[in-house]
């Protein structure tokens, strides 16, 4: 339904840092500066697999902080975001688990961006070894 999306961050390298580390264990990696003459001089970046789908731009920060899922193939992927962003500087905001009340498969984590935004990585596959 989303083809893209994206949100303003304080410090556009602190931040391309930050999703780098914490996207890299869902396939995901930055993909494409957007050149300055046609930004007016600021910088956007955008994240991806095979385009760029996920996009940040030097701004102020997000007020109030947005939430952005991220979908993850498997839970092991879920847990190694959920590492990588912490990593990376990253508040833990939920840590990896079933969150049943969504949906019985729902397995997510949360973190908490430099910004304060609400970072998740979801996986709705049934856990293979049950």
């Amino acid at each position: 339904m989303i083809d893209h999306s994206g949100l303003s961050v304080s410090d556009f390298e602190a931040a391309k840092a930050f999703y780098s580390a914490a996207l890299a264990p869902l396939g995901s990696r930055y993909l494409f500066t957007v050149p300055p003459e046609h930004t007016e001089g600021v910088a956007v970046g955008g994240f991806g697999q095979d385009r760029p789908q996920f996009w940040i731009h030097a701004g102020a920060a997000q007020s109030p902080p947005v939430h952005f899922a991220f979908t993850a193939a498997s839970r092991a992927q879920v847990d190694a975001f959920h590492a990588a962003a912490l990593a990376a500087g990253g508040t833990d905001n939920g840590a990896p688990g079933l969150r049943p009340h969504y949906h019985p498969d729902y397995y997510g984590a949360f973190v908490l961006d430099p910004d304060g935004n609400n970072i998740e990585a979801v996986c709705h596959a049934p856990d293979a070894t049950t």
